[in-house]
């Protein structure tokens, strides 16, 4: 991709699935990757699977539903790394069942996760993106976000909400050029969904029958999404903001 060699990227989330995949993908386009993550020992083998490729990945562990934290791991990334072109807002997390049967606890700990955290990051990052006047910002949100999902009516509250912010975003932090896109990722299989669902027969028969119901007639990989991602983050996305695209193997069409 045109433009990204050279570019401070920071990536929450990004010790498994969708977003070790997008780590991997910036890393050999040749940013500068700074990999957040609450999970340290997940985060530095990730950093090691990149230690070829033409840029860098350096790990920050780092618990995004703190905005301090963020501030401190944001510091610490231009200090060390340099300033901010690209920020991924990938971290999410779920455990499905029906609202009815859930409470505060759990509602509190999805929206902290999936809501506050990319606020969080958007207040660190972004103002010293406006300062510069320039920068990409991509939230990965989710169809959840776009047509609901059963049993996960507070994540897809969460998703829903981390699509309006970003046109919002997109719209306030055009005059600064710094563009906010979001990319909606459809089921997937990633640990994430195995903690979930299993990786027994059962769990096979359930992702078998998930992937019925999809045009493309199979589960997303987490490498089905680099591509776009960095797509947004490059000089041929220079006219793209406020935009929310879906990939999801034709499941949802909006």
């Amino acid at each position: 991709m045109k433009g990204l060699s050279g570019k401070v990227a920071i990536v929450t989330g990004g010790g498994s699935g969708i977003g070790e995949a997008i780590v991997l993908r910036l890393a050999e386009e040749g940013c500068k990757v700074a990999l957040f993550d609450i999970n340290l020992d997940a985060a530095n083998a990730v950093a090691k699977a990149a230690s070829n490729s033409a840029g860098s990945v350096t790990p920050y562990m780092t618990d995004i539903t703190s905005l301090d934290a963020v501030e401190t791991s944001v510091e610490k990334v231009e200090a060390e790394l340099g300033p901010i072109w690209m920020l991924v807002n990938n971290a999410g997390w779920d455990k499905p069942a029906p609202f009815l049967t859930t409470g505060p606890d759990l509602w509190t700990k999805i929206i902290n996760l999936n809501l506050y955290g990319p606020i969080n990051l958007h207040a660190a990052v972004c103002k010293r993106m406006a300062e510069r006047s320039e920068g990409r910002v991509i939230n990965v949100a989710s169809d959840a976000g776009r047509v609901g999902t059963s049993n996960e009516a507070v994540y897809s509250a969460c998703k829903g909400g981390t699509i309006a912010f970003s046109k919002s975003m997109a719209r306030e932090l055009a005059r600064n050029n710094v563009l906010v896109n979001t990319v909606c990722p459809g089921p997937t299989d990633t640990p994430a969904m195995a903690a979930v669902v299993g990786t027994g027969e059962e769990a096979q028969k359930w992702k078998d029958s998930m992937a019925r119901g999809i045009p493309l007639r199979r589960m997303a990989q987490p490498t089905d999404y680099p591509g776009i991602i960095a797509f947004l983050g490059s000089d041929d996305a220079a006219y793209m903001t406020g935009q929310t695209i879906s990939v999801s193997g034709g499941l949802s069409m909006v």
